[in-house]
């Protein structure tokens, strides 16, 4: 037998694996899946960490005791009368206000249910810088401690003087009284609080002269005749019947001490019940709030009115966080404080500055008070 070869046809033979060509990869579709997930993420990460949103944070800020010091400073410093001692405190709360809030600071803010968003421009009008505002709030501030220096004094029967706070352009009052002016008599009258200026118009009628009586800073008091106008052709929803000179008047301290409130960084006029009662304090025997935290918050004027404010669940936390458990809340503003009043926080409803002193000598004595 002899050998023999096979001359069938082989099979094929696989196809090579392709050789990528150096320098070039390739992804497959999970891959691309998973490239593009990671993508979008951090995209979103981008933006939530760092795009603002058109919010602002509201929550508890902090609260001073009004009685008490800051760098060895007394907060309210009276220099030059009899002062006396006290040994609790009267605290003003704040309400913190962040301006700059990312989408997810927002949500996470918002989460621990202890602050609340709010449209930005509730707060910062359009167009309004972030100094314009500070300013603002400066200028509120200030006149909420003259407010209260002013309602204080007159609550303890020291004198007052009336001075111009504004001149409204164009009207019969311009360029004959300037702001600062101190207003002595007009149409006859006795000016001894700014409630009298507008009283001794009564029964005048737009035309008519009248003697204004006047002192320039130091200068020597002196008297000009003012034609009155018609309020209503200055402001059509003032609608008086008597002339119309055109200023603004305001009561100040006329006393021969000096009231000083130390405290910055601080704006807008709730403080200005507080600062008052601590005046009061400072300035009469005995104490108001008895060894106690009191806490409160409220805009006043010159006459001791007290106003509403806002953020009073925030200012209620702060108060309580700060050992508080009494908290002086306006009037109207009861309604509000009610449904959020923290374990442990007496209401303490107030309209006026007698009736906030009224309403902690009542305390101290255990006897009934206002109540939200």
């Amino acid at each position: 037998m002899s050998d023999s070869i096979s001359t069938g046809t082989l099979p094929p033979a696989p196809p090579a694996e392709p050789v990528p060509e150096r320098g070039h990869w390739r992804l497959s579709r999970r891959g691309w899946t998973v490239l593009l997930s990671f993508v979008i993420f951090g995209v979103l990460g981008l933006v939530g960490s760092f795009v603002q949103v058109p919010y602002v944070a509201l929550g508890p800020g902090p609260t001073y005791d009004t009685l008490g010091e800051i760098d060895d400073v007394q907060i309210v410093q009276v220099e030059g009368e009899q002062t006396f001692p006290t040994s609790g405190q009267l605290r003003m709360t704040t309400v913190s206000v962040d301006d700059h809030v990312t989408l997810f600071g927002a949500a996470a803010l918002w989460a621990s249910g202890r602050y609340a968003l709010a449209p930005r421009d509730e707060y910062i009008r359009p167009g309004e810088t972030e100094e314009q505002v500070e300013q603002e709030n400066k200028k509120l501030f200030q006149d909420s401690q003259s407010n209260a220096e002013v309602a204080a004094l007159r609550y303890l029967g020291y004198p007052v003087k009336v001075l111009v706070a504004e001149v409204t352009a164009k009207t019969p009052a311009d360029g004959v009284i300037a702001p600062g002016d101190r207003l002595l008599e007009v149409n006859g009258k006795k000016i001894e609080v700014q409630e009298d200026v507008r009283a001794s118009l009564q029964g005048t009628t737009p035309g008519q002269r009248v003697s204004v009586t006047f002192q320039h800073e130091d200068e020597e008091p002196k008297t000009e005749a003012v034609t009155l106008g018609r309020a209503s052709d200055f402001n059509p929803e003032d609608q008086r019947a008597e002339g119309f000179m055109g200023l603004s008047p305001i009561d100040r301290a006329d006393v021969d001490f000096t009231t000083t409130i130390h405290l910055q960084d601080v704006g807008g006029p709730s403080a200005g019940l507080i600062f008052a009662l601590a005046i009061v304090d400072r300035l009469t025997p005995g104490e108001l709030e008895a060894g106690r935290v009191v806490a409160g918050t409220g805009e006043i004027d010159v006459k001791g009115n007290v106003a509403p404010i806002g953020g009073i669940p925030f200012k209620m936390v702060a108060a309580r966080e700060a050992g508080a458990n009494t908290f002086l809340v306006p009037a109207a503003n009861c309604a509000e404080a009610n449904e959020k009043v923290p374990d442990g926080l007496r209401l303490v409803r107030v309209e006026t500055l007698s009736g906030a002193v009224r309403a902690l000598d009542d305390l101290r004595a255990n006897r009934e008070v206002p109540s939200c």
